[in-house]
């Protein structure tokens, strides 16, 4: 995993921060964590299979019943074998 400093963090943020963790019942680190992965991973945010899907619905490109059964019924299900390199 990955360490991130911050350097000159003022020291009224600092004690915002503290409150704040204190408040949830965790360490500081952990309140940061947790700000920033809100902050760059919303949940609210559109995966991208999320957004094909959409685009196919309106595209009027989605798949029936009937067609996904039939791709379900020929679809490999074997497990793939690793690629050897040697």
């Amino acid at each position: 995993m990955a360490n991130v400093n911050v350097r000159n963090l003022p020291d009224a943020v600092h004690r915002a921060l503290r409150v704040r963790a204190a408040l949830h019942g965790r360490s500081t680190e952990a309140e940061i964590r947790d700000i920033l992965e809100i902050a760059v991973r919303p949940p609210e945010r559109v995966k991208l299979g999320s957004l094909l899907t959409s685009i196919a619905r309106e595209a009027g490109g989605g798949l029936t019943d009937e067609e996904y059964a039939r791709f379900e019924s020929v679809r490999d299900k074997m497990p793939a074998e690793p690629m050897s390199f040697e």
